[in-house]
Parts: C-alpha cells; sequence; structure tokens
C-alpha cells in the first residue's frame, strides 16, 4: 500500500475523512482567486490542477485514482490561490480540511512521519517536473514522464498530458507513434 493509501486509511480510521463530493466530467473543485485549503483523495476519476495565462491553460500537475491533490500554494500559504482544479470525467474525492488534518497529523508521530514521506515524494516529483520542462526534447520529456508515471497514459486525456508536457497534442500524438 502506498502511502498515500496509509494515510487515507489512518485518516478513515480515526473517523475525521467523513466529507466527500462528486464531481462531473468538467466540473471545477476549485476556480481562481479564492483561498482553498482542503487535501482531496481521489477515489474515482482524474483531476487536473492548472493555471490560466493570456487565455491559455497550462497543467501544473494530473490527479487520478488513489493520489492526493490540492492547490498547494493556498494549502501551504492559506493565501488566495490562481491555480484551478477541474474533473476530467467523473470524479469522487473524499476530503478534509487542512485545520482537521494537521490536528490529525500532530496527534500521532507514525502519522506525521507518513505525512513527511509524501511531501519528500511531492517535492522529489516537482523537482522531476521541473527538470522536464527544461528539456527542449518534447519525445525526452515524454519518455521521463512514461518511464515515472505510466498510469497516467491510462487515466488522463491526451490533451491535458500534452499540456502537462507543454507541448501540443499533435506533437504528443506523433511521438507515441514512434
Amino acid at each position: 500500500m502506498n502511502a498515500i493509501q496509509q494515510l487515507k486509511n489512518n485518516l478513515e480510521k480515526g473517523g475525521i475523512l467523513t466529507k466527500f463530493k462528486t464531481l462531473e466530467r468538467e466540473e471545477y473543485l476549485k476556480t481562481a482567486n479564492n483561498i482553498n485549503t482542503n487535501l482531496y483523495f481521489i477515489s474515482e476519476g482524474s483531476l487536473r490542477v492548472f493555471y490560466v495565462n493570456d487565455k491559455e491553460e497550462h497543467t501544473l500537475y494530473l490527479g487520478y485514482k488513489k493520489s492526493l491533490i490540492t492547490a498547494l500554494d493556498s494549502f501551504f500559504s492559506n493565501k488566495v490561490s490562481q491555480l484551478e482544479i477541474q474533473a476530467l470525467k467523473k470524479t469522487k474525492v473524499d476530503f478534509i480540511s487542512k485545520d482537521d488534518f494537521m490536528k490529525f497529523m500532530m496527534s500521532n508521530p507514525e502519522n506525521l512521519s507518513l505525512w513527511y514521506a509524501i511531501l519528500e515524494e511531492l517535492i522529489y516529483l516537482q523537482t522531476e517536473r521541473e527538470i522536464d520542462l527544461l528539456i527542449s526534447s518534447p519525445a525526452e520529456r515524454y519518455q521521463r514522464v512514461l518511464q515515472r508515471r505510466p498510469e497516467l497514459f491510462q487515466e488522463i486525456p491526451h490533451k491535458y498530458i500534452a499540456s502537462y508536457l507543454r507541448m501540443a497534442p499533435e506533437t504528443l500524438s506523433r511521438i507515441k507513434r514512434y
């Protein structure tokens, strides 16, 4: 069992992961210009976190079944976020407020250790993502993400993966053919 699933199980056992929401395809979980510090555990479906700049959408990260998603900037700063979170297909999330989550984490050293492990993995993945974006070759970016997260290509529509990889959907299609 991965760390995120273990954390979710601990929260359920503790009786504090009791809220859930079902989103229809293309429905927003979070829009820009507001504060949202909830943590969302994806039970079904998939979500994207993106930023809009000059009317162009830029996918920052993607979430799917058994993953955790939030507006990171808002979660850590408790400030207004420009990020948006949108369902890519019908999606069910279980969620918890940051306050309830942190109280639970601080109450038990094992939970806190698990949270640190998740944060370490998140920082590692964000660093890998930044490296991916510095690589000029779209084919190499594709290969790196395919090696690191092959399940992404089963769960997420390709046009959003292309946005995540900073390439046109047509470029991704060409690369995948070879």
